[in-house]
């Protein structure tokens, strides 16, 4: 005979249905949907956790308008560290201009959030100043002490069964990354060196993150699958990438702070990695995260974060890579996206002028800081002007008004790299800079422009030619950072 449930029974009941037409997503989830929010260690990961974990982390800048990039290297090292890494086995390469900086209102401390700890300190000097540079970077992956030029002299000397963790953050242009000191680094030989060090059978796996404009081009078409190389980009190939915890912004930084305190992508990785039991998240779980958390409610102040190469390899543990810290073994996300994005963010390339600003604005009337400011303001827009209107003249006079335009903003399909001839890239570049100053970090933005010209067959000499006659007055430079990146 029925019998009609019990009050507590129809009261739990009632409270399903309620939660289940709030929500339907939330209980209505297919098995191999919600079964990312979950991972349990495979005996792949036992057999993995053989290896030693290694790790480089590199802030490709300098000066306090780029704050942000060492602050997001150190909280990279904080996590590392907690995560059970060892000192040795984590290579740090930042200028290290920022924590003493004169700008820098607490001295010695370094955030990445505005409430956020100190994560300065601990961190080793590993590569500074002038040794924060492309050859380092290379001969320190490959494990070749004897290419080194000054530093600490220590390198990833990893061995076959072996993970290794790199994370860059910087300014980015199409097939191009930052660095503090010249030469920039360009994908080509990025991407050699990945393959050299595959090919010296010294690990088992390699995990890639890459904050950056337009980061997706440093892998379109260039990283192939069988390196057990596995990519994520802050961007896809033709769009910036965006700074975070900024002034004027929501959150804000402390209001002493006059510039960005993290990127978008970065601090997404970080506190996620933060939070969470690396043990039971996978690499694929924190990307689908970060990615819902970098795209920014897909407004226009987000990106789109891509991943690159052996995509297989995303099923791994983060644990093989970051470690766990200790203090989140107990914890296992489960349910909704609890990384809130900012309500706006700012373009990477703009973060600059953000700080200069908001120097400016905070400043006494009539004073020195205000007026040496308003100075920083006037010359970077100068600076910007004379790229942007000196890029479109040297492609109406190698192309004609009507089709030199469109050369300029061609983008390849897809899975096409930038270019095809990657010598031709860089020697174009530097005839360019010769006649019409250096590009710095602003002008990577028009790597595409001239990788396009080397695609439409120009040659060094017509770059000349079209450089000397776009560019007959050049600016000086108004500041040392914004020295040429791509001379060798």
């Amino acid at each position: 005979m029925y019998r009609f449930p019990t009050p507590t029974l129809l009261f739990l009941i009632v409270t399903l249905i309620a939660l289940v037409s709030s929500n339907p997503e939330d209980f209505l989830r297919l098995p191999s949907e919600s079964s990312r929010f979950f991972h349990s260690p495979s005996a792949d990961d036992k057999e993995n956790n053989e290896g030693t974990r290694w790790a480089i982390l590199i802030a490709g800048s300098n000066g306090y308008w780029n704050y942000r990039h060492q602050s997001d290297v150190c909280h990279a090292y904080q996590v590392l560290r907690k995560g059970g890494l060892k000192e040795e086995n984590i290579v740090v390469f930042m200028y290290d201009d920022i924590a003493f900086n004169e700008e820098n209102p607490r001295p010695g401390v370094i955030i990445n959030s505005p409430h956020g700890d100190d994560v300065y300190k601990g961190v080793p000097k590993d590569y500074t100043g002038e040794d924060v540079n492309v050859d380092n970077f290379f001969a320190a992956l490959l494990g070749n002490k004897s290419a080194l030029t000054g530093g600490s002299g220590k390198v990833v000397d990893s061995g076959p069964n072996d993970h290794i963790f790199i994370y860059y953050s910087d300014h980015g242009g199409p097939g191009v990354l930052g660095m503090p000191t010249s030469p920039y680094m360009y994908a080509s030989d990025l991407i050699e060196v990945l393959k050299k060090k595959h090919a010296s059978g010294t690990y088992k796996s390699l995990v890639f993150y890459l904050e950056a404009c337009e980061s997706g081009s440093i892998f379109e078409g260039l990283l192939p699958e069988g390196l057990n190389i596995y990519a994520t980009t802050a961007a896809n190939a033709d769009e910036s990438s965006w700074g975070t915890y900024c002034p004027g912004e929501f959150p804000s930084p402390p209001p002493e702070y006059e510039t960005c305190l993290g990127d978008l992508y970065s601090v997404a990785w970080m506190e996620d990695s933060d939070m969470h039991n690396l043990q039971s998240e996978t690499l694929h779980q924190q990307y689908e995260l970060v990615k819902e958390r970098t795209k920014n409610g897909n407004t226009l102040y987000g990106s789109h974060v891509m991943q690159y190469g052996d995509i297989g390899l995303s099923e791994n543990s983060l644990f093989l890579y970051l470690g766990t810290n200790p203090a989140n073994e107990n914890f296992t996300f489960v349910g909704r996206n609890s990384l809130v994005p900012p309500s706006k963010a700012v373009n990477q390339r703009d973060a600059d002028l953000v700080h200069f600003w908001d120097k400016f604005r905070k400043a006494p009337q009539g004073s020195p800081r205000k007026a040496a400011a308003e100075k920083q303001v006037l010359e970077a827009m100068s600076h910007r002007m004379h790229i942007d209107d000196s890029i479109k003249l040297v492609g109406k006079l190698l192309f004609g008004m009507e089709k030199g335009p469109e050369v300029l903003t061609s983008v390849r399909p897809a899975g096409q790299p930038l270019a095809d001839d990657w010598n031709c890239l860089k020697t174009l570049v530097r005839t360019f800079e010769t006649y019409c100053g250096s590009l710095s970090q602003y002008g990577m933005k028009h790597m595409r422009s001239f990788a396009n010209f080397c695609n439409a067959g120009i040659h060094k000499e017509q770059m000349a030619e079209a450089s000397a006659q776009a560019c007959v007055n050049v600016p000086a430079n108004p500041w040392s950072s914004l020295r040429s990146g791509f001379s060798a």
